[in-house]
């Protein structure tokens, strides 16, 4: 059966409300798999918003929720403890080889971040020592979420422009981008001149926080940037005593060939975000992990040091126990099927690009990450570039599921995909890519 967003009861995402939008109807999903209700199998290329890292349905995942669902459902978490919240905070806090000292859950990644920037307010309101701050620095490139907070803290953009008088105070960079310098520099001669004007700004004011996605800005073009920006980050937040957030809401879990990409960059944050991956894709959940730096700023009999934030929802046992058993299989063979995945991604680069020649730009691969920008003119909004949708719908002709950001074009396949699925999707992209004309 097709739809258009008019015809639904359901209010569609990210969808124009009108009815030249089609939507496929999936009614099952195995693996890297998804099927529509008329019984056509599409591969999912993007793990359903990169959260289905082990592929739809993992045995594993399953057996976790069919197991925790016979023994507790739910229990609010707001003066209680369960066993699923505590295996899976510890086995979080492995992961990070105890970088951090508590975890904090949330339903989602925007509720996550919520949670780090409320945090750090407090943590300054805490301190006997520190005066209160409130502002954060932000990057022009960065998406965070689409909650008020979460919003505030990401780049002006076509996503939270509208929105812009219900922003908070914050002090937007430009964002570093190592594929393209503004500067003409390359990894070798880079000395973050990037950051010389946040660097004067921070040692001249008094920041609350640093929020930053650690090498990759995701949801606004996949741009990679080198680890020392990240280094330098990290030695004017200590200097000015300003907290470092990383949102590894979509480079955690493994994306980028470590647990954590604060761990190929080599450099700790104070508070740490994640969600997506982190269930496998099957249940939401989302974590925040705090330095015992600052959980010691909220050890106090006083009820106002206290950290006054729940959802109903926070650590659920079902989630919990699923995020559990996902954790368990990225620690067994993760790393390994990621390293696997990046190595088939990259032996395609040169064929890829000698099949398409001008037509595309910027090929790159990072973990689990292939992207490119085809040869269309940047729009004034990047994400709303016509061409991101046109790619979308002939890539459906071949059954492959993609949401191209404007002219980038992305694949997040999950870390177990076959490469006859690899085979198909790379296919599919230069028939799409070689059908469209200059006119185009």
């Amino acid at each position: 059966m097709k739809y258009n967003p008019l015809q639904t009861h359901t209010w569609v995402p990210l969808t124009i409300q009108e009815e030249g939008e089609s939507l496929i109807d999936i009614v099952k999903a195995e693996g890297e798999f998804v099927t529509d209700s008329e019984g056509n199998q599409w591969i999912d290329a993007i793990a359903s918003w990169w959260t289905m890292i082990f592929g739809h349905r993992h045995p594993k995942l399953v057996s976790a929720l069919k197991t925790q669902i016979d023994e507790l459902d739910h229990v609010m978490l707001a003066g209680h403890i369960h066993p699923a919240a505590e295996a899976l905070s510890k086995s979080l806090l492995e992961l990070t080889h105890f970088d951090f000292h508590k975890v904090f859950y949330s339903d989602n990644g925007s509720n996550a971040i919520e949670i780090a920037l409320k945090l750090t307010i407090q943590y300054y309101q805490n301190h006997p020592d520190l005066k209160s701050r409130s502002e954060f620095l932000v990057f022009s490139n960065s998406y965070h979420g689409d909650s008020i907070g979460a919003m505030n803290v990401s780049g002006k953009n076509y996503f939270n422009r509208i929105f812009s008088e219900l922003r908070f105070p914050t002090k937007e960079f430009p964002a570093p981008n190592c594929m393209n310098c503004p500067w003409g520099k390359n990894v070798n001669s880079c000395a973050t001149e990037c950051l010389n004007d946040l660097e004067l700004s921070i040692k001249q004011n008094e920041y609350a926080g640093i929020v930053i996605e650690p090498l990759v800005f995701g949801a606004n073009g996949m741009l990679f940037y080198d680890k020392k920006v990240l280094i330098k980050l990290r030695q004017l937040a200590t200097q000015t005593n300003t907290i470092l957030i990383f949102d590894e809401v979509f480079t955690g879990m493994g994306r980028l060939g470590e647990f954590f990409a604060y761990q190929v960059a080599g450099v700790k944050p104070d508070l740490l975000v994640m969600a997506k991956g982190l269930t496998g894709g099957m249940l939401p959940l989302g974590a925040t992990l705090v330095s015992e730096f600052i959980y010691q700023q909220f050890l106090s009999k006083d009820p106002y040091h206290a950290f006054f934030h729940a959802h109903t929802m926070t650590g659920n046992p079902i989630a919990c126990s699923v995020g559990y058993a996902s954790v368990k299989l990225l620690q067994e063979d993760g790393r390994g099927l990621v390293k696997k995945l990046e190595s088939s991604l990259q032996k395609r680069i040169e064929p890829f690009q000698k099949k398409l020649g001008k037509r595309i730009q910027n090929v790159r691969v990072f973990g689990g990450i292939f992207a490119f920008e085809y040869k269309e003119t940047i729009a004034e909004d990047e994400y709303l570039n016509p061409i991101g949708k046109k790619i979308r719908e002939k890539m459906r002709e071949f059954r492959v599921l993609l949401r191209p950001l404007g002219r980038t074009i992305y694949i997040t396949p999950p870390y177990t995909i076959s490469e006859k699925s690899l085979d198909h999707i790379f296919l599919a992209m230069e028939e799409t890519l070689l059908s469209f004309t200059d006119s185009d």
